[in-house]
């Protein structure tokens, strides 16, 4: 199954203590209830639909419309799966602790028996795609991968953008592909007119210039620079329908480019996941040589936005009422005493 992306409003506030407690408790006893019920694989499914995550973090109270939910809501559920032997592990977070994600699921690989590296390099390749391949104008800060013993994965990351003042998440989950139109089910409040993205079905051709590029142009890098110091009217290009291209607009380093893009032919990557988990191929070395495979090859990237609640105890900044704290704790009472009773009839059936 593939998932999907939603837009929400950036938030910069905190989680109360008292608010991160409860949703640690109540969110790991609804996981276990539905683990239980319906099974491991089934709740990593709802947890890469965007829609019912959203709608989860809303029934524990946070802001339905807010980037913190993400956040808060990982982090409750990594906390509470700490504490409950449910076949299923939390890694990554935001931040700095994003970073350690990879070092995280090495861990966790020696711990519990698997391939730690193999899933370690699926957890840079897919924020390495919606970073650099999908380019939105939302730049990841928040990645969390969801494993489970038998090895089936889920991934929740977010970027944000400053500027827009909103926040973008992405889901994935046992994607077969990482490259092409990974994700489906796509929600979003904003389209943008123009997202460079790679992954698209109609950047095909472009990608396989990417590599054509490197492998097969001997002057490359002379013919890039002249590409990025042209202006945009002056690019005569004949037989080719050039099409706008935001590369053409922005102030590149040349140096820290050509250093890349001459690592990257040196090591002579032979896929574009290849070429993304070399250090240093970032987003704008992606647009330089998406350009470049566009002028040469004239092969067109996508430039359409990829992007295509619930309340039960209120929200935390008071929309649609306060959370009734009361309320809260007597729901997480009869939600702990309905897990207990599903367990006891297993024990006697």
């Amino acid at each position: 199954m593939k998932t999907g992306v939603a837009t929400i409003t950036l938030d910069y506030g905190r989680c109360p203590k008292w608010l991160f407690e409860r949703m640690k408790t109540l969110g790991g006893i609804m996981s276990e209830i539905i683990i239980e019920e319906f099974g491991v694989e089934e709740f990593l499914k709802r947890l890469s639909h965007p829609v019912w995550f959203q709608t989860f973090g809303s029934l524990l109270a946070f802001d339905w419309n807010s980037s913190g939910l993400t956040v808060v809501l990982t982090a409750a559920l990594k906390s509470a799966f700490q504490e409950r032997n449910l076949g299923i592990y939390f890694a990554g977070g935001k931040g700095k602790t994003s970073r350690k994600t990879p070092d995280e699921l090495l861990i966790l690989g020696e711990k519990i028996g698997f391939d730690g590296k193999k899933y370690a390099q699926i957890s840079k390749l897919v924020a390495k795609v919606d970073n650099s391949l999908i380019q939105d104008g939302f730049n990841l800060y928040h990645h969390s991968f969801i494993l489970t013993e038998n090895g089936s994965w889920a991934v929740i990351q977010q970027g944000m953008n400053t500027e827009k003042g909103l926040a973008r998440r992405y889901h994935w989950q046992n994607s077969q592909t990482l490259i092409e139109e990974p994700h489906s089910g796509i929600v979003s409040d904003i389209f943008l007119k123009k997202v460079l993205d790679l992954t698209s079905k109609k950047s095909r051709q472009n990608r396989e210039g990417i590599i054509d590029v490197l492998n097969n142009e001997p002057k490359i890098t002379k013919e890039i620079e002249k590409i990025l110091v042209r202006p945009q009217k002056s690019l005569f290009l004949p037989d080719i329908e050039f099409s706008w291209h935001p590369v053409v607009e922005e102030r590149f380093d040349l140096k820290r480019i050509t250093k890349t893009i001459e690592k990257a032919k040196f090591l002579q990557p032979k896929t574009i996941e290849e070429l993304l988990l070399i250090e240093g191929v970032g987003p704008k070395t992606i647009r330089a040589l998406s350009l470049a495979s566009e002028v040469i090859y004239g092969a067109k990237p996508s430039f359409e936005d990829p992007a295509r609640y619930t309340f039960a105890h209120g929200g935390k900044d008071g929309t649609p009422y306060p959370v009734d704290r009361q309320t809260y704790d007597e729901t997480i009472k009869i939600f702990n005493k309905a897990l207990m009773i599903s367990k006891q009839r297993k024990l006697f059936t």
